[in-house]
């Protein structure tokens, strides 16, 4: 174990130096993210519980001495389990692992889907914090240009201030995009057990993958969701409680041998065979039966109506994905090229002393406002998309 533990250290604190890919992200963390660490930690408890169902009653050993003969008696008595009760005990056990491992499964789905969001949410807000240094940059050179302008006596005061206080705002829109880019820097290295200020350069592009069809992610969820297959778990272990109840009817046998001794004149060593069992008339256990019952039937509508919610939330999640896409792609594809066109007709026609500082600086915030958004629709795509993962219950192909 402590070998174990100093190897999952070492490899938390050793930060990957080729630039990290959504995948590469995703296999780290299911290895060194301190929550799965502690959820398969957890399995030993339950491997724990089949050993002790394994055990067997230990024989009972019983010395009497008395006055009367005969004076001596050694008796060994070893009760017997009937019912097949330690078998029903091993199988409880056995199903109790399985819920351990079925919910180390759905422990490792968040783990998956917090590391999807943290990634692209990182992407998104250095692409914010990459748009706003190129804006300041912009900025710099309009006042730059502005100023000129102004010594030549071809534009007032009034176009140098506005182009000044336009940089100022632009130094400050830096300054809130680097804040928002270091936290979620710190947020993805927290999820992959890496120092906060580790800075690993990200390889998966904002991109956006084919359309899924509600048919399939329905499909999916149903046959591979770790959240049904919890409650599967849990009902197999429910159906171990129930069998264990029913054996537990069975009264167990209690052999007895006892070697007597003393009770001359008649004879010196003596023995006595006896069979001892509970008659089951006040208590039969039923009320047993009846208590895991009422809970299996109970887990079995749990489980059926947590298939039709999550056949609900998957088609919702999937509309919304899907949408969400489109905008994304109609945002990429034809709103920010035609924004970058009135931009740089903005800035040519400005240059050339065709228009005012007033429209160039409109022209640039609208552009500004568009590639904004463009990232705001993509950052919304992916939360969409780990939102149908996480309602899937598996892995998004």
């Amino acid at each position: 174990m402590a070998t174990v533990c100093w190897a999952v250290a070492a490899h938390a604190q050793t930060a990957p130096a080729a630039p990290l890919t959504l995948d590469a992200a995703i296999e780290r963390a299911l290895t060194a993210n301190p929550s799965i660490v502690a959820a398969r930690l957890r399995r030993a408890a339950p491997l724990a519980t089949v050993a002790i169902a394994r055990e067997r009653p230990n024989p009972e050993a019983r010395v009497e001495i008395e006055r009367e003969a005969p004076t001596q008696s050694y008796s060994m008595a070893l009760p017997i389990e009937t019912g097949g009760k330690r078998d029903r005990r091993i199988d409880v056990s056995q199903a109790s692992v399985g819920v351990t491992d079925a919910e180390l499964a759905r422990t490792m789905l968040d783990v998956r889907t917090s590391v999807r969001r943290a990634y692209y949410t990182r992407l998104v807000a250095e692409a914010r914090l990459s748009l706003f240094q190129d804006l300041q940059g912009l900025a710099g050179r309009v006042r730059g240009a502005a100023q000129q302008l102004f010594d030549a006596g071809s534009v007032p005061r009034l176009e140098v201030l506005q182009a000044e206080l336009a940089l100022a705002d632009a130094a400050n829109q830096v300054t809130s995009a680097e804040g928002a880019a270091g936290a979620a820097r710190i947020q993805l290295n927290t999820l992959l057990a890496l120092p906060q200020d580790a800075a690993l350069a990200l390889a998966t592009p904002l991109d956006v993958s084919p359309p899924a069809t509600t048919a399939d992610t329905v499909a999916r969820a149903q046959s591979a969701s770790t959240d049904i297959a919890v409650f599967d778990r849990l009902l197999d272990e429910q159906r171990a409680r129930v069998a264990l109840a029913a054996a537990m009817q069975a009264p167990d046998l209690v052999p007895e041998a006892t070697l007597t001794r003393g009770a001359e004149p008649e004879f010196s060593t003596g023995w006595r065979l006896g069979l001892s069992m509970a008659v089951p008339i006040f208590t039969r256990h039923r009320a047993g039966v009846l208590l895991e019952q009422a809970v299996l039937t109970q887990l079995t509508a749990e489980r059926d109506a947590a298939i039709a919610r999550i056949t609900g939330e998957v088609t919702a999640a999937a509309t919304v994905a899907n949408a969400q896409r489109q905008q994304y792609v109609r945002y990429r594809d034809e709103i920010v090229p035609q924004a970058l066109e009135v931009e740089r007709l903005a800035d040519e026609s400005y240059r050339l002393g065709r228009t005012g500082i007033a429209a160039y600086l409109q022209a640039l915030q609208a552009s500004r406002d568009v590639r904004l958004r463009t990232l705001q629709a993509a950052a919304d795509y992916h939360s969409a998309l780990a939102d149908l993962e996480r309602t899937i219950g598996a892995p998004l192909p």
